[in-house]
């Protein structure tokens, strides 16, 4: 009878400690993975944050995450106090890394149709159809990645001009997207949150189609250097706006030509 209890007791006890050492491992898994990798303890929204919500209500929604510094977005926070007073521009959703070019002072929350541009930048409005701007799916407080497409003269061996060569590149990443416009002005989507399901919806404030010649008016924020640079591919090339959230990986490297398209 003894033998038996000390047989049950001993089985437990090992099943508590696998229990245990497996929780751990798992705990651990993350840590194991970035071992070797340089990382940085950033914020990451964990549920969903409506438009408006002060960064000092937000301490429950979100989570410090360690994330590789490749991985981080020019504004991550590693520091919710050094978001003050300001409220979230925009509904902010969980999986995404918490960025300060999303929060703005409260008397400057614009509501979902536009969004205030951030200290020290500016605005520029492209003027793009709807293959240009993923597919008319953008909406003011979306990040954008920026491709400029450009038609450039190579030189010869001798130093003068030689063939004509086109080159694509992924310019700029994680651009701010202040408004977002139908070509008549009309505002293209606006977001309204949900704050009990903590889930955003979309509704259009007009058509599901792109108003007046089809196109659609994107207003980026930049600084003064970007923007001739994005000006100026839109006067002698082409720019293409993909959807880039917060948690997108920047990985593409140089220029892309037709020479080295398929290495």
């Amino acid at each position: 009878m003894k033998a038996r209890l000390l047989g049950g007791i001993a089985a437990l006890l090992v099943a508590i400690i696998g229990t245990v050492l497996l929780v751990s491992y798992v705990q651990n898994a993350d840590k194991r993975a970035l071992a070797g990798t340089e990382t940085e303890s950033i914020y990451v929204v964990q549920r969903a944050i409506p438009a408006g919500t002060a960064a000092d209500k937000i301490a429950s929604m979100v989570t410090k995450k360690e994330v590789p510094k490749l991985a981080l977005a020019d504004s991550s926070v590693t520091d919710l106090a050094s978001l003050g007073s300001k409220v979230t521009a925009v509904t902010l959703m969980p999986g995404e890394q918490l960025l300060s070019s999303r929060m703005v002072e409260e008397n400057a929350f614009l509501g979902p149709a536009r969004v205030q541009v951030p200290a020290g930048l500016q605005e520029l409005t492209l003027k793009l159809p709807i293959e240009r701007v993923a597919g008319g799916i953008l909406k003011a407080g979306d990040t954008v990645g920026v491709f400029l497409s450009v038609e450039v003269t190579a030189k010869g061996s001798d130093g003068a001009a030689g063939t004509k060569v086109s080159k694509t590149q992924q310019t700029f990443h994680k651009v701010l997207v202040t408004a977002a416009q139908f070509s008549d002005g009309a505002a293209t989507q606006t977001g309204t949150a949900d704050t009990e399901a903590g889930a955003s919806q979309v509704s259009s404030t007009s058509s599901t189609k792109a108003q007046g010649d089809g196109s659609y008016l994107i207003t980026l924020a930049r600084n003064s250097a970007d923007a001739e640079r994005i000006v100026f591919a839109t006067e002698f090339g082409k720019v293409y706006l993909s959807k880039e959230p917060g948690n997108a990986v920047e990985s593409g490297k140089g220029t892309v030509d037709a020479a080295g398209l398929f290495r």
